[in-house]
């Protein structure tokens, strides 16, 4: 609990110091995979068995994931709304229509909600009200998560580009052009930015200038974000092999290639300490071992798993394809909770103020309680 409380106090004190001020508390979850880190670790205490509170219906797919920031949930739908429900009850504060389906989750910061839509776009809308700030075109759809960082938000779109644009008026700072879509959200890791593209790099962008400061060439696709903890990322990719990357200069660590039926890594990982979280479309969850890449306990399912990984405290939340929800011990593996939602869910758990909020694919959104 300390490592991550000073992790989350660095992380305030350098928006502090460089705005707009991101008006979050260790409590909440802003953003994708819970911080710019992409860790996917809840930042206070969580229950290993929670509690169903309330069911929201949206009458649409939900692949996004949720975003909580104090008392408000922040969602996404396959239809193009962007919705605000109240945390404690479930209903609805307001709705926002953007111009396609919206599959990223959301990105809350300084008073300000930023997500892109598969039309291309990408919008800024105020967190209160529900108005719309601002919206920037790209050039093609966009699922990649926005990501903050002091005074920008940074997100990549399949026109093959990253972009970082200044959060308060949407005007471009920088873009960085690759070789082919990205898919992930970008991981922002002190001046570094890093993306893993289509293209089968996996990229070290300096924050500042745009400008690329090294790569790592792996033969294969990526959807997941990479997750950055002590000097490395950690990732997979769309040919079932799992990595560790050096940021300094994109030298490859290690990697665990794996061997089952349908191998294939969409989700991202989850890293607290030296454990590291990796699931697959082969029905699998696996823990690695930070420092070796070895398998340390590994978990069959009875369906894919494209929702990434969050660990809480003692205990790994997920959704499956199989139409539950899981929570794994993170030393053993071994099951300790289940909910049955009765649809397939692709997007990730949200864990903030008490609450874990996840959405699945026949447009329910669920909300459970320590």
């Amino acid at each position: 609990m300390l490592r991550r409380s000073v992790a989350w106090t660095l992380l305030i004190l350098v928006f502090a110091l460089a705005g707009p001020a991101p008006a979050w508390s260790e409590a909440d979850w802003p953003s994708f995979r819970g911080s710019p880190l992409m860790t996917g670790v809840a930042h206070t205490p969580f229950t290993a068995k929670p509690r169903h509170v309330w069911t929201y219906e949206t009458g649409s797919q939900v692949d996004s994931t949720a975003a909580i920031v104090r008392d408000t949930v922040y969602v996404g739908t396959k239809t193009g709304a962007l919705l605000a429900l109240t945390l404690s009850s479930g209903k609805l504060k307001w709705k926002y229509l953007a111009e396609g389906g919206i599959s990223a989750a959301p990105l809350v910061m300084g008073g300000a909600v930023y997500v892109g839509d598969e039309a291309g776009v990408f919008h800024a809308v105020n967190a209160a009200t529900g108005k719309r700030a601002w919206a920037y075109r790209t050039g093609d759809k966009i699922l990649s998560s926005a990501t903050a960082a002091p005074g920008v938000v940074l997100f990549g779109s399949y026109d093959n580009k990253v972009y970082c644009l200044y959060a308060g008026t949407g005007k471009v700072k920088w873009s960085f052009t690759t070789e082919a879509q990205v898919h992930c959200a970008p991981c922002v890791a002190g001046d570094t930015v890093v993306i893993a593209g289509c293209d089968g790099k996996v990229r070290m962008i300096d924050l500042a200038t745009g400008k690329q400061k090294a790569y790592s060439q792996v033969q294969s696709n990526f959807a997941a974000a990479p997750a950055y903890s002590s000097g490395h990322v950690y990732l997979g990719a769309l040919n079932g092999v799992y990595l560790s990357i050096r940021l300094r200069d994109g030298a490859e660590i290690w990697r665990m290639e794996e061997t089952r039926e349908g191998a294939a890594c969409y989700a991202s990982a989850a890293v607290l300490g030296d454990a590291v979280i990796f699931a697959s479309r082969s029905r699998t969850v696996y823990r690695s071992n930070r420092l070796t890449g070895r398998t340390e306990w590994w978990v069959p399912l009875k369906g894919a798993v494209d929702s990434s990984p969050v660990i809480a405290g003692s205990t790994v939340f997920f959704g499956c394809s199989d139409g539950n929800l899981y929570g794994l011990d993170l030393a053993t593996g071994k099951q300790v909770w289940r909910f049955a939602t009765g649809a397939e869910v692709t997007a990730s758990p949200a864990i903030g103020q008490g609450r874990m909020v996840i959405g699945t694919l026949d447009g329910a959104i669920y909300c459970f309680s320590r």
